[in-house]
């Protein structure tokens, strides 16, 4: 086997190993990805994935009328480990090509599984705007708990809400761990949206001694019976509606009291309008509309999320191959230097070579160890980086303990594709999801400026009312003047009365409710209510403020967008250089192999030292391991080509809903990717 560009030179043990590790045709691009020893985990896992369930909605009255007041259960997460794994698993050791990575990856990965849950967290921030209360908001930010790998990118928002604590949809805050007091929530005070229905239902029983002759018995008792019912709504118009309906049954042995027991009933109708502050939808639905627009961003938060991990998953695995290929690299190189240590001893022993030449070839053996001491324990370091990014926990033994061994590798283009450096930042100004998220925070903080203009004004409201009230009972047998004769009653009740004429029929409770409709006692009215803050300056405060903080979300706006050109062009140089270092290293390693034979040659005739042959081996492996790293770092650039456009999900094939569910159901195809031939026995 050996590299295509070196038809005419010999080769090593070392570059066979090495040109079966990357191969340099473009037409491996579309090769498959792992060889046929590695099984392809093409088909989805069997665990139940992760339900995105709609929290937006309440629970209905129907068909179990306490639903709305029963909690509803969350399912524990699952962390165990997808089938995925299992599958892969072959004599002890995880194969996994790139796919399978970036596939266990969406599963398994903790920072995906963490950032799933703000999707159904922001929901449940629209199903409390819909109510008119405040919203919490939602932690928008970027998870980065698993170790290993380059993550670039602008930083996260680290949220977006209403709370004071929160910084995003304000566009005051950028940056992981910046903490802003934001204008959001801010506004006229908004009434709930959600009817309230309250009722009083109160027994008393009162009992007083008396300390006057003019209490009429020694014990004044009285029982007092309460059912008082009201209604309350407010609507996004800025409007109040409150109904309110009161009952009491009254009875006692009082002599003064006509009626006993006595009914009193009664009912208002209110309706309040804002008419200055707090008026309109924009003052009062503001928190439905941000609301919304915060679930909208979780959805682009969890796209810059996955693409964010993925980009990580792939330069580990990167990182994995090098850690691979360079362990091999210096196996060869050590191999190499003591069979040369070998071949010297036997000659210092039939008196051919100078001692001094073993010592130099133990030196050198000894050095070679060293690097391969270093190579083995970061691959076993990469390892285990991996094992942790692709799974969610490690405590089956199995996998804990089984090596990880990439089966794909590095496809490099005969030709590179250069596309023209506006096209790819026209590209990136429509894809990259930080964009996305600063314009849906800029459109919150509009809407919130228009509340807080509204809590500029004074308060003006227009209220009108109509209610009335109605009276039951039954004559009190105790009451002085219940039996006096008409002539008695007509000029006042004097003295004890002279016969019994019988008592009043009783009016009922339909009596008096009868008097609430008929308008026997009206109770209706309209007016104006108004509120003037002489200076205002706590309005002023927050409406400059507000403003403020919209302009500084503009011009935070605009500098995404220069990062992002920088982003693409620097991400476009970086692939031309890492390209021009590949071929560089190429260059080298056929130097060092044409430079290794002659001297070899030389030495075999005499003509040269044991210690220029170990130098020139030493120059190759060198050269072979910058080529492996080379090749790598070619691979990262392209990878970071695809994120700083905004591509990334798409090249890969990466199916979004599969990340939220947490199930691969298409397998992701990473371009610039070819089978690693498998290792020479």
């Amino acid at each position: 086997m050996s590299l295509p560009s070196l038809n005419s030179v010999n080769r090593l043990t070392a570059a066979t190993l090495l040109a079966g590790a990357f191969s340099i045709s473009g037409a491996a691009q579309d090769a498959a990805q792992t060889p046929p020893s590695a099984p392809q985990a093409s088909q989805p896992a069997a665990a139940q994935g992760f339900v995105v369930k709609n929290y937006s909605k309440p629970q209905s009255h129907f068909p179990n009328p306490i639903g709305p007041y029963m909690p509803r259960h969350v399912s524990p997460p699952n962390l165990s480990n997808t089938p995925r794994i299992d599958s892969l698993m072959q004599d002890g050791k995880l194969l996994i090509s790139m796919d399978d990575a970036v596939a266990l990856a969406l599963e398994n990965n903790l920072d995906i599984g963490i950032a799933r849950y703000n999707l159904n967290i922001a929901d449940t921030d629209v199903l409390r705007a819909k109510s008119g209360a405040g919203i919490l908001g939602v932690n928008t930010g970027v998870v980065q708990g698993t170790p290993g790998g380059g993550v670039g990118g602008l930083g996260g928002q680290v949220g977006s809400g209403t709370g004071g604590t929160s910084a995003g949809a304000g566009g005051a805050g950028t940056g992981a761990g910046g903490l802003v007091v934001s204008t959001l929530g801010v506004g006229p005070a908004i009434t709930s949206f959600d009817p309230i229905l309250t009722g009083t239902v109160q027994w008393d029983h009162f009992n007083q001694l008396a300390s006057s002759a003019f209490t009429g018995v020694p014990v004044l008792a009285q029982n007092t019976q309460t059912y008082n019912f009201a209604y309350a709504q407010g609507f996004q118009t800025g409007t109040n509606l409150s109904v309110g309906f009161n009952n009491s049954r009254v009875s006692t042995n009082s002599p003064f009291t006509t009626l006993s027991p006595l009914i009193n009933t009664g009912f208002q109708f209110r309706l309040t309008q804002h008419l200055l502050q707090g008026f309109g939808f924009a003052a009062n639905d503001r928190f439905i509309r941000i609301a919304k627009n915060n679930r909208e961003i979780t959805d682009v938060a969890f796209r810059l999320q996955v693409i964010t991990t993925v980009d990580q998953i792939e330069g580990m695995y990167w990182d994995l191959v090098f850690a691979y290929e360079n362990v091999r690299v210096q196996q060869e190189s050590i191999a190499f230097a003591k069979k040369t240590l070998s071949d010297n001893q036997k000659q210092v022993q039939i008196g051919s070579l100078a001692p001094i030449e073993v010592v130099r070839a133990q030196s050198t053996v000894a050095t070679d160890q060293q690097a391969l001491t270093l190579a083995e324990t970061n691959l076993q370091l990469q390892q285990l980086l991996m094992k942790n990014a692709l799974s969610r926990t490690l405590v089956d033994p199995r996998l804990a303990d089984a090596e990880v061994i990439p089966t794909s590798t590095v496809s490099l283009p005969a030709q590179e594709d250069i596309q023209p450096t506006q096209d790819l930042v026209d590209v990136a100004l429509s894809h990259r999801a930080e964009l996305a998220e600063a314009r849906i925070n800029l459109a919150s903080t509009e809407l919130s400026n228009k509340a807080v203009r509204s809590a500029l004004l004074p308060s003006l409201d227009l209220f009108a009312y109509y209610g009335g009230s109605g009276l039951a009972g039954s004559q009190n047998p105790a009451n002085l003047c219940s039996n006096l004769t008409a002539v008695q009653q007509q000029f006042g009740c004097a003295g004890p009365p002279n016969n019994q004429p019988p008592a009043a029929s009783p009016v009922g409770y339909g009596s008096s409710l009868n008097d609430l409709v008929n308008s026997a006692a009206p109770d209706k009215g309209m007016g104006l209510t108004l509120n003037v803050p002489l200076r205002n300056r706590a309005a002023q405060s927050q409406q400059i403020r507000s403003e403020l903080e919209y302009r500084q979300a503009q011009m935070r706006l605009q500098q995404i967008e220069n990062q992002i050109r920088i982003e693409v062009r620097n991400a476009q140089f970086a692939v031309q250089q890492n390209r021009a270092s590949v071929e560089s290293a190429q260059a080298a390693v056929r130097l060092g192999h044409e430079s290794l034979d002659a001297e070899q040659r030389k030495f075999n005739l005499g003509a040269s030292t044991s210690t220029l042959v170990l130098q020139n081996e030493s120059a190759l492996a060198t050269a072979e391991s910058t080529l492996v790293s080379a090749m790598a770092a070619y691979e990262k650039s392209r990878l970071e080509l695809d994120r700083a456009t905004g591509l990334l999900l798409d090249h890969a094939g990466i199916i979004l809903a599969d990340a939220e569910h947490g199930q691969v159901t298409h397998m992701p195809s990473v371009p610039y990717v070819a089978p690693r031939a498998p290792a020479q026995p």
